[in-house]
């Protein structure tokens, strides 16, 4: 979505949209666990198959209205980038079908694990993909939360491989999107994404619906089938809404204050599944995950120091 140049910020203070926008858009997807629930008996693969369709729908209903639909037949055109956008499109559908069954699995807490350490993961990425140095604080804290990770695992005697997937298939989908660059804009970008994996989506639900097992147009175990249609169609605003949101948090905030924002989903699911769902919280998971907490206090700290060391500070006249 084209949206307006962010004013010009004076005497260091915040963008209040952009605050507002940012918040909004973390704090949207932290409630998603309480969604996925109100499905039922839809599983993780037909809610992810609804998500895709419905968020097509809607992107391409917004494009029209705003009179951007030649922008998304230029991005699908363009081989290179549409290919790129496929393959970001096969990353975040395995992520949405895993962050869903550990929604609907009781694995909240596992899955916020995953979101929690995924900046750190995104730092192994740079180095091993892009080439990048990492400073001596990224170094300590990529070994903090690979510290708490292990941690966890041997304290819970399995691994924790929701939330290494979470991590890694949303990691891999922000560098293919870094690469892509930031002409392609979010909500067409989101188009071409999701047109992708519509074919497979609609395939998955058609043979749901001949095979009697599809939810749509069936009633729920807590609401009545028109209910749980609209829940299903719903599921498009629910993924379309807040990348609007982070994208015009993204144009009007520093990247030192969106790195803070964004712990704001996973603190949210991990008291959604500690106090709302009764999810089991071990001596050794506690001990995990505060090992991972130091180790984004000690990324958080070096990123906002960077940030402010590489912007330049006003002359002051005399």
């Amino acid at each position: 979505m084209t949206l307006p140049a962010p004013p010009s910020a004076t005497g260091g203070e915040i963008d209040r949209r952009g605050l507002a926008a940012g918040f909004g858009g973390y704090l949207w997807w932290g409630m998603l666990p309480l969604y996925f629930p109100l499905l039922a008996p839809a599983g993780p693969w037909e809610i992810t198959a609804h998500r895709v369709l419905w968020s097509l729908l809607l992107c391409l209903l917004v494009l029209a209205m705003l009179g951007q639909l030649g922008r998304f037949w230029r991005l699908l055109r363009t081989t290179r980038v549409s290919a790129r956008l496929g393959l970001a499109a096969v990353l975040l559908s395995a992520n949405w079908v895993t962050f869903v069954l550990a929604v609907l699995t009781g694995h909240v807490v596992e899955a916020s694990l995953g979101y929690y350490i995924n900046p750190l993961v995104t730092a192994g990425m740079a180095v091993t993909i892009l080439g990048e140095r990492l400073r001596t604080a990224q170094w300590v804290a990529a070994g903090l939360g690979a510290t708490g990770v292990v941690v966890i695992a041997v304290g819970n005697g399995t691994f924790p491989w929701i939330s290494l997937v979470l991590a890694g298939t949303f990691g891999g989908y922000g560098l293919v999107k870094k690469q892509v660059g930031e002409k392609v804009p979010a909500l067409p970008g989101l188009g071409v994404e999701t047109l992708t994996l519509a074919p497979a989506a609609l395939v998955l639900l058609v043979v749901l619906a001949v095979r009697g097992e599809g939810s749509f147009g069936g009633p729920g175990e807590l609401f009545s089938s028109t209910g749980l249609a609209l829940l299903l169609v719903g599921s498009g605003v629910l993924t379309t809404v807040p990348l609007v949101l982070f994208a015009a948090a993204a144009r009007r905030l520093p990247l030192a204050m969106l790195g803070l924002l964004q712990y704001v989903t996973p603190t949210m699911q991990y008291l959604t599944g500690v106090f709302l769902y009764h999810e089991q919280m071990s001596a050794t998971r506690w001990a995990g995950f505060a090992v991972v907490w130091v180790a984004l206090v000690v990324l958080s700290t070096d990123g906002y120091r960077a940030t402010r060391t590489a912007t330049p500070r006003p002359r002051r006249e005399t």
